[in-house]
C-alpha cells in the first residue's frame, strides 16, 4: 500500500474542519495539522488532538507536508496558494478558485514553476442527483438533451458572515452558483456561447443573495441555473427535458424520476377541462404511450477526490478537476456578472 500523503489545512472553520474531519479517516493522507489566523480556532485544534501550528509560514516550511488545502474566505486564495506552491506544496483551494481570470491564470503559472498539483475542491461533482442526472444525459436514454434546469432553494437569506460582503468574495454566484454551474457544464460540455444573469438583492444588497443564469450553446441547448434563498417552497432539484422524455428529481433525497415517450401519436386525443377552458394541446399522457420509471441512486465517495488528487501527485492519474474546466467555470463566473452589469447576454470568449 502507497504511504499516505501528509496533509495540512490552513483556515479551520466550516469547511477547514470538513477537510479535517474526512483527513483523519482517509486511507490516503493522515493529517499533519491545521494553522487559521485566529488563536481560538489553534487552541480549538489543539484541544481535539491535532497539531496546530504558530504560523503559515511555520506550516509551509514543515518539509513533511506533501499538500495544503486552503479553506479561508474568497480573496485570501491567490496569496496562500501561491506562497504554497512556491514552497514546494501540492496545493487545493476551496471553492470558488479565485476572484478574477487573471489571477486563476498567476496560480497556474506557480504550479507549472514549481512542477506541483494545483487543484480547486468541486466536491459537489460526488452530489447523487448531479450524477444521476449526467447518468441520464450520457446514457441518451431521452433523446437528444434540449434544456437543463439546476435549482438549490432555500428560505434562510445569505448567511451573515464574509459570505455577505463584497471584498471577501460573497454572494451566491460565487458560493452556490460555481458548484451548479460545473455541475452543468459537466453534464453539458464546457463551451457555451454566452450566458445571461439576473441578481437578487432582497435580504442583502451588498452581494447577491440569489440569481438566475441561462446558459446558451451554439447547438440550442440551454441550461438554466437558479439559486434562492429566500423561497419557503423550493422548486425541483433538478429537470432535463429531451426530444422523447424528461427527467426530474424533486430534492436530493429522492430518486430520478424519468418519463420516455414510447408512442408520439395516439389515435384520438379528447379535449380536457383545465381550469376555465378545454385543451387538447395540454391533454395528459397515459400509460398507453409512456414509460415510467425510477433510477436508482449512484454510488458515490467523496473522498474519491483525494484519492484522485494523490494519485495524480504521484504521476498516476490525471487529476478530476483540470486547470481547463477551472478556467471554463471561471469564466462564466466573470460573464456572469459583466452581464448584470450591463443587463444583456454575454458572449463568452
Amino acid at each position: 500500500m502507497a504511504t499516505k500523503k501528509r496533509l495540512a489545512v490552513i483556515g479551520y472553520g466550516g469547511m477547514g474542519g470538513w477537510h479535517v474531519d474526512r483527513a483523519l479517516k482517509s486511507d490516503v493522507v493522515e493529517l499533519a495539522g491545521i494553522y487559521d489566523i485566529k488563536a481560538e480556532r489553534r487552541d480549538l485544534a489543539e484541544s481535539r488532538g491535532i497539531h496546530a501550528y504558530a504560523s503559515r509560514e511555520e506550516l509551509l516550511n514543515d518539509p513533511s507536508i506533501d499538500l495544503v488545502t486552503v479553506a479561508v474566505p474568497n480573496d485570501m486564495h491567490e496569496e496562500i496558494i501561491i506562497d504554497a506552491l512556491n514552497h514546494g506544496k501540492n496545493a487545493l483551494s476551496e471553492k470558488p478558485v479565485t476572484l478574477s481570470m487573471a489571477s486563476l491564470e498567476r496560480m497556474i503559472a506557480a504550479a507549472e514553476k514549481n512542477h506541483k498539483i494545483f487543484s480547486v475542491h468541486q466536491n459537489r461533482r460526488w452530489d447523487v442527483d448531479y450524477l444521476a442526472m449526467k447518468q441520464v444525459y450520457d446514457s441518451g436514454e431521452i433523446g437528444k438533451v434540449i434544456n437543463l434546469e439546476s435549482r438549490i432553494h432555500g428560505s434562510r437569506g445569505i448567511p451573515s458572515d464574509w459570505r455577505g460582503i463584497k471584498q471577501y468574495g460573497g454572494g451566491m454566484l460565487y458560493d452556490w452558483g460555481i458548484h451548479l454551474i460545473d455541475q452543468a457544464m459537466m453534464i453539458m460540455g464546457h463551451d457555451p456561447k454566452s450566458v445571461y444573469c439576473r441578481f437578487d438583492h432582497i435580504t442583502n444588497q451588498e452581494v447577491d443573495d440569489g440569481f438566475k443564469l441561462f446558459l446558451d450553446y451554439a447547438d440550442g441547448r440551454n441550461a438554466f441555473i437558479e439559486v434562492g434563498t429566500l423561497n419557503f417552497q423550493a422548486m425541483p432539484r433538478f429537470y432535463m427535458r429531451g426530444e422523447t422524455g424528461t427527467a426530474l428529481i424533486t430534492d436530493w433525497r429522492e430518486k430520478c424520476k424519468v418519463v420516455k415517450c414510447t408512442h408520439w401519436h395516439e389515435n384520438e386525443v379528447l379535449p380536457v377541462q383545465t381550469a376555465a377552458g378545454l385543451t387538447k394541446t395540454m391533454a395528459p399522457r397515459d400509460e398507453l404511450t409512456t414509460q415510467t420509471y425510477e433510477i436508482e441512486k449512484p454510488a458515490s465517495d467523496v473522498h474519491d477526490y483525494y484519492r484522485n488528487l494523490c494519485d495524480a501527485i504521484d504521476g498516476k492519474a490525471t487529476q478530476l478537476v483540470t486547470h481547463e474546466q477551472m478556467r471554463a467555470v471561471l469564466n462564466v463566473i466573470m460573464c456572469a456578472f459583466q452581464s448584470v452589469e450591463t443587463g444583456a447576454p454575454v458572449e463568452i470568449k
